[in-house]
């Protein structure tokens, strides 16, 4: 069978590498998703990768910590670029080529983004992880990945998470929620369903790029997605 998809932008939080821990980086979550990502680089597909930050620092509210939402935003963003250059580490260790890109210049760690080299390091079969957000504060790493794949032409995002998929309720809290095969952006608005920030969310149904939630922490799931089985909960049209 042939790769449903040939260039993904894969979204994965911050909060997922802690593993069980309450902050910081676990090294098997790493090691886990460095794998997966291996096996599909290894059928041909191009992978892009944009990480969130909430495992090492969350914007938080300005009454309670004294940071102004700006300053706070770019504090995140730095640590966007940490959690990139630990996968990156992870995904050398496995033997793949990667860049890390930051939208944030640090020259010393990371390349500057720029899309067309961004376009053609996917080409050469290199994982491409773009750090810092967007480079600007008041907008998530939602928008980021939304943005960073349609520039790249991405064929889908697929939103790497700790839930199976979309639910008709939050399924840790109510049993009876069941989860959505597919659906609709615009049954996403009607049902108030959270999929990402409204932002990122209308970036994608503008230009019809789809959106695949799963749970990657299950190890072979990022495969099954690629190879169009019923993984997760697929938004489109």
């Amino acid at each position: 069978m042939l790769p449903k998809y040939k260039r993904i932008l894969l979204k994965l939080s911050g909060e997922a590498l802690m593993g069980d821990a309450n902050y910081g980086i676990d090294p098997k979550v790493i090691t886990q998703y460095a794998y997966d990502i291996k096996a599909v680089t290894d059928l041909g597909v191009q992978v892009a990768i944009v990480i969130g930050g909430g495992n090492i620092y969350r914007g938080m509210n300005e009454a309670e910590t004294g940071i102004e939402r700006a300053q706070g935003d770019y504090m995140g963003m730095l640590a966007t670029v940490i959690n990139g250059m630990a996968l990156q580490s992870g995904l050398e260790k496995v033997g793949l080529y990667t860049r890390l890109q930051s939208a944030i210049k640090m020259e010393q760690i990371a390349e500057p983004y720029i899309r067309r080299r961004a376009i053609r390091h996917v080409e050469k079969g290199r994982v491409v992880i773009f750090g810092g957000g967007t480079g600007n504060p008041y907008f998530t790493t939602d928008t980021a990945a939304s943005l960073r794949a349609i520039e790249i032409q991405a064929d889908v995002i697929l939103k790497g998470t700790r839930v199976d998929g979309i639910y008709t309720a939050d399924p840790e809290k109510d049993k009876t929620a069941t989860r959505y095969e597919t659906i609709t952006f615009s049954e996403v608005y009607q049902k108030s369903l959270n999929v990402m920030d409204m932002t990122a969310f209308t970036l994608c149904q503008e230009n019809k790029l789809p959106i695949i939630v799963f749970d990657m922490n299950r190890q072979g799931n990022l495969l099954n997605v690629i190879m169009g089985k019923n993984v997760g909960t697929l938004v489109k049209g």
